[in-house]
C-alpha cells in the first residue's frame, strides 16, 4: 500500500473522530500485525503538522501494554501459555491423564501445536463463555471420530480443545476495557479477536479493509535452471532495483533455503537487510552449541561428539582439544568413555572434563535441570559466549536458563533423565524463533508474501513462485479435517485458496514485481506457480532475460604443481608412503612430507576396513592360543579357539555388534573357509612363527618401518612372509600377475633380513574357501624394491620436482585432490 492509500485510511479515521467527537488519543486503532504500526504512526503523522496520534496496535501489542498497569497475567498450572518451554510439558501431563503417557514423546509436540492452532480462537471467545465454547467444540468434534482407528486422533483433538478452552489468554484484558472508539483494519484474513471486540463495541467500531483492488504494476518473469540459480538471479534482481533508485525492496521469503543464499549474496555487497521472518532457535549457532553438550554429557556419547562441543567451549584450550583429538583418532577410539590411561594428552582431558559432564548424567527436577545446565555452561565458558550473541539470548530465555527464570519450573515436580530433559531442550529450541538485530534504514525487508499488505516498498522481489513453494490452492496447516476445521472456525481450504489469490494480486498492486521460479529441483521438473500461469495467459508475457550482469574474465590456466621436497627429509617410510610415491609424487609430498592428512571418521558406519581390522586381531589371537598349547587340538578344538578370539577381538576393537552383524553373519564360513586352508598350509610343514611384527630395516640414513601381518617356518627352513586380503580373488591375481607394480609384500620382505624368502597373499573370502596367492622370487624382488627407492629417495633430496601423475583409481579417493587441482587444470 503506498502513500496515498494510507492518507485514504487516515482520512476515514479521521472523519470518524469528528463524527463521535473523539479526541484521538481515545482511539485505538488495530492493525493486523506489527510491523503496520509504525507505517501507520508515519501515515498519520504524515499530512499533520502536529498534534496527538490514535493508539496503534496489534491485538497482542495492545494486551501487553494493558498488562503494563494492571500487572502480568496470573497462568494456571495447566493453561496454554503458547510458550514451548511450558507448553510441552503441560502437553505431557495431560496425555498422562488420558492413558497416552507412554506416548508423550512421540505426541506432546503434536498436541501443542493442535492447541496452538485454536489459541486464537479460543482468546477470541470471552473469558465467561470460554468453558461452554470448549464443551460444544469438542461435542461436534466426537462426531466422526467413533472408528477405533481413529483413537489417538480423536484423544488428541479433544484434549487440545479442552486444553485451549480452559486456559487464560494475555488479550483477556481487552474484554474489560473500553475504549472511546475501536477502529479495526481488516487484512487478507479475518481475525476471530478483532471481530470479537467490534461485536462488543457495536456502533462505536470502524473496521476498514486494507486490501485494495487497483490495477496491477508491471511484472518481470524470470524462469532459473535451478535453487542455486534462482537464488543469483533473484540477489541481481534486488541489486537492479536499487540500482535504479528504489529506496526500499521487499524480498518475499516463500522459500527459505533460497531466502538465506540470497541473503548471504547481498550481505556481501553490503546491502543492509531487515529480516522479519525469523529463525528456529535450534538452527542458530547458538542452539547447536547448546544441544552438543547435551549430546557429549550423554554416558555412551561418542568421542566425536564430545570433540565436537568442546570446540564450542573455551576454557578448553585449542591445542589441549587438538592434543587430545589426535590421540583419539590415531588409536580410532570410538566412544569417549573408552579411552584408556595409555592416551596421556586425551585421558588428562577425559578427567578435567568428568565434573563438568558428570552435572547432566542424573535425574533431576526440571528447575535442577536448569541449574545444573547453567552451572556446566560457566564451568565450560560457552555461558559468556551465549551472553554475548543476541541469538544465544534469545536461546537463553526461551530455555529459562537466564538467574532466577528456573524459578518459574518450580510447580514442574516429575524428575526427568538425561534423555528425558534431551527432549523437552529440543522441542523447546525446534518451537522458538529468533529475529536478529537489523539496521534502521535497511534496503531490503525481508518479509511473508502476506506482509506486503500496507507496506510502503518501491520493488518487490519475488523467488519460489513455482507450483509447490506459491500453490493456487495451499494444503491446511495442522491436523484437523475439513469437517473439523469448519466446526472449529479454522481456515478452509477455499478460505486459504482466496487468501492466496488476494495476496498475489496485492502483490502485483504494491509496487513493481521481479517473479522468479526454477524448473528443476533436486533432479525433478517443476512447473511455475498457478498464478505465474495465468498472469501469462492473460497478459501474454514472456520471459525477461537474466539480469545479472555478464563480466568477461581472460583465462588463466591452472598449471600443474611441481613442488620439491629436499627441505622436508623423509627419514622414515613406510610401505603405504611408498606406494602413494609411485602412485602419484605430489601426493606422497602432501601427505606424507607435508603430513597433511585426513582425520580418521570415528563415528562412521563399519565398513570392510573394520571387517579386515577384525580377523587381522582375531587370527593373531588364535595362532598364538594355538601355539601355547603343547599338543594337537582337533577341529572342534580350533573352531571354539577361533570363536574366542573372535569374541576377543571384538571386545578390543570396541565393536557393535548390531553394527558389525553383517559381518557376523559371514564369519561362519569364512572360518570354515581359514581352518580348511591351514589344514592344507599345515601339512606342507609351515608353522606358525609370529603376527603382527613390528619391524624395522636401515639403510643408510633412510629406515623402512612396517608392521607384518604373520611369518611363518616352512619345513625347510624358509621364513614365509603372509599378508592377508579381504579384497576380491581378481584383485589379489592381479598383484600377484604384475609383481613390479605391487610393493607390499616385497617392501615387507626388505622389513627381514633373510637370504632365502617366500611369500604370498592369503585371501580370506567369504563366499569362497581361503586360498593362498604365492610371489615368486620374492628376493630379487625386495633387493629390486630396495634399490628403487633409494634411488627415488635420491632424487628427491637432489630437489627433484614431484607432480601431480595420478589417473584412475588413484585420484578417486586421494584426500590431496583439491591441493593438487586436478579437476581445475
Amino acid at each position: 500500500m503506498n502513500a496515498l492509500h494510507w492518507g485514504q485510511v487516515a482520512t476515514r479515521i479521521d472523519a470518524f473522530l469528528r463524527e463521535y467527537d473523539a479526541h484521538p488519543s481515545d482511539v485505538v486503532v488495530l492493525v493486523p500485525y506489527a510491523q503496520l504500526m509504525t507505517e501507520a504512526r508515519q501515515a498519520w503523522a504524515g499530512g499533520r503538522t502536529a498534534g496527538f496520534l490514535p493508539r496503534f496496535e496489534t491485538t497482542s501489542n495492545w494486551a501487553t501494554s494493558l498488562q503494563a498497569a494492571l500487572g502480568p497475567v496470573q497462568y494456571g498450572p495447566d493453561d496454554l501459555r503458547q510458550d514451548a518451554a511450558f507448553d510441552v510439558l503441560t502437553a505431557g501431563r495431560l496425555l498422562a491423564r488420558v492413558g497416552l503417557g507412554s506416548q508423550k514423546d512421540a505426541l506432546a509436540s503434536r498436541l501443542m501445536e493442535a492447541a496452538w492452532s485454536l489459541a486464537r480462537l479460543a482468546a477470541a471467545v470471552p473469558p465467561d463463555d470460554r468453558q461452554a465454547w470448549s464443551v460444544r467444540v469438542a461435542q461436534g468434534l466426537r462426531d466422526g471420530l467413533d472408528e477405533p482407528v481413529l483413537a489417538l486422533e480423536a484423544a488428541i483433538a479433544q484434549v487440545a480443545v479442552t486444553w485451549a478452552g480452559m486456559s487464560t489468554y494475555p488479550t483477556d484484558v481487552l474484554f474489560s476495557v473500553e475504549p472511546a472508539l475501536l477502529v479495526v483494519l481488516e487484512g487478507f484474513q479475518a481475525d476471530p479477536l478483532g471481530d470479537a471486540l467490534k461485536a462488543r463495541r457495536a456502533g462505536r467500531t470502524l473496521a476498514l479493509s486494507l486490501v485494495t483492488q487497483q490495477e496491477s504494476l508491471p511484472a518481470t518473469l524470470y524462469q532459473t535452471a535451478d535453487m542455486e540459480d534462482e537464488a543469483a538471479q533473484a540477489a541481481a534482481c534486488v541489486l537492479q532495483r536499487l540500482a535504479q533508485g528504489a529506496r526500499s525492496v521487499a524480498l518475499v521469503a516463500q522459500d527459505r533455503v533460497v531466502t538465506r543464499r540470497i541473503r548471504a549474496m547481498l550481505g556481501e555487497r553490503g546491502v543492509r537487510l531487515r529480516d522479519e521472518t525469523g529463525w528456529k532457535l535450534s538452527t542458530t549457532r547458538s542452539g547447536a552449541a547448546l544441544m552438543s553438550l547435551l549430546q557429549a554429557a550423554t554416558w555412551d556419547a561418542s568421542a566425536d561428539a564430545v570433540l565436537a562441543w568442546l570446540k564450542s567451549a573455551p576454557n578448553f584450550s585449542d591445542a589441549e582439544v587438538s592434543a587430545a583429538e589426535r590421540e583419539i583418532r590415531r588409536a580410532e577410539i570410538r566412544q569417549w568413555q573408552a579411552i584408556p590411561e595409555q592416551l596421556a594428552k586425551a585421558h588428562a582431558l577425559a578427567e578435567r572434563l568428568g565434573p563438568v559432564l558428570q552435572r547432566l548424567q542424573r535425574t533431576l527436577t526440571l528447575s535442577d535441570w536448569l541449574r545444573e545446565l547453567r552451572a556446566a555452561l560457566k564451568e565450560s565458558g560457552q555461558w559468556n559466549e551465549l551472553l554475548r550473541d543476541t541469538a544465544g539470548q534469545a536461546c537463553l530465555d526461551a530455555l529459562g536458563l537466564q538467574e532466577g527464570r528456573e524459578t518459574a519450573f518450580e510447580h514442574v515436580i516429575e524428575k526427568m533423565d538425561l534423555r528425558d530433559f534431551t527432549v523437552w531442550f529440543r522441542q523447546t529450541l525446534e518451537a522458538g524463533s529468533f529475529t536478529p538485530e537489523h539496521p534502521v534504514d535497511a534496503q531490503v525487508i525481508i518479509l511473508p508474501l502476506t506482509q506486503l499488505l500496507g507496506r510502503s516498498v518501491d520493488a518487490v522481489v519475488l523467488p519460489g513462485a513455482d507450483e509447490m513453494r506459491l500453490p493456487v490452492s495451499p494444503e491446511p496447516p495442522g491436523v484437523w479435517t475439513a469437517a473439523q476445521r469448519e466446526l472449529l472456525g479454522l481456515p478452509s481450504r477455499e478460505a486459504l485458496t482466496t487468501l492466496a489469490r488476494l495476496a498475489w494480486d496485492y502483490a502485483l498492486q504494491s509496487a513493481p514485481v521481479d517473479v522468479l521460479w526454477r524448473s528443476s529441483d533436486a533432479g525433478e521438473h517443476v512447473m511455475a506457480s498457478g498464478f505465474v500461469q495465468a498472469l501469462q495467459l492473460q497478459t501474454g508475457q514472456g520471459l525477461a532475460t537474466d539480469c545479472r550482469e555478464v563480466r568477461e574474465l581472460a583465462g588463466q590456466p591452472v598449471p600443474a604443481p611441481l613442488p620439491q621436497g629436499h627441505e622436508l627429509p623423509v627419514k622414515k617410510l613406510s610401505a603405504s608412503a611408498y606406494e602413494d610415491l609411485r602412485r602419484c609424487p605430489y601426493r606422497f609430498f602432501a601427505l606424507r612430507q607435508l603430513g597433511l592428512q585426513e582425520p580418521a571418521e570415528l563415528d562412521g558406519e563399519l565398513g570392510k576396513r573394520d571387517f579386515g581390522n577384525w580377523l587381522h586381531s582375531l587370527l593373531r589371537h588364535f595362532h598364538e592360543s594355538l601355539q601355547a598349547l603343547a599338543g594337537p587340538v582337533d577341529l572342534a578344538g580350533r573352531v571354539a579357539l577361533m570363536d574366542d578370539a573372535a569374541d576377543r577381538a571384538s571386545r578390543e576393537l570396541a565393536l557393535s555388534e548390531t553394527e558389525f552383524l553383517p559381518f557376523l553373519a559371514a564369519w561362519p564360513r569364512v572360518r570354515e573357509g581359514y581352518l580348511g586352508w591351514l589344514t592344507g598350509h599345515e601339512a606342507e610343514g609351515a608353522v606358525f612363527a609370529g603376527a603382527e611384527l613390528e619391524r624395522e630395516a636401515a639403510f643408510g640414513a633412510l629406515t623402512l618401518t612396517g608392521k607384518i601381518d604373520r611369518v611363518d617356518r616352512l619345513g625347510d627352513g624358509q621364513t614365509l612372509v603372509i599378508d592377508y586380503k579381504t579384497e576380491a580373488r581378481t584383485t589379489t591375481q592381479q598383484r600377484i600377475a604384475a609383481p613390479q607394480e605391487d610393493t607390499q609384500l616385497a617392501f615387507y620382505a626388505a622389513l627381514l633380513q633373510d637370504d632365502e624368502l617366500s611369500a604370498a597373499y592369503v585371501n580370506l573370502g567369504e563366499k569362497e574357501p581361503t586360498r593362498s596367492y604365492v610371489q615368486g622370487d620374492i628376493v630379487a624382488l625386495r633387493d629390486g624394491l630396495i634399490d628403487s627407492l633409494l634411488t627415488d629417495m635420491a632424487h628427491i633430496a637432489e630437489g627433484a620436482p614431484l607432480p601431480a601423475l595420478g589417473a584412475g583409481k588413484a585420484c578417486d579417493y586421494c584426500a590431496a585432490r583439491g591441493l593438487c587441482r586436478k579437476d581445475f587444470r
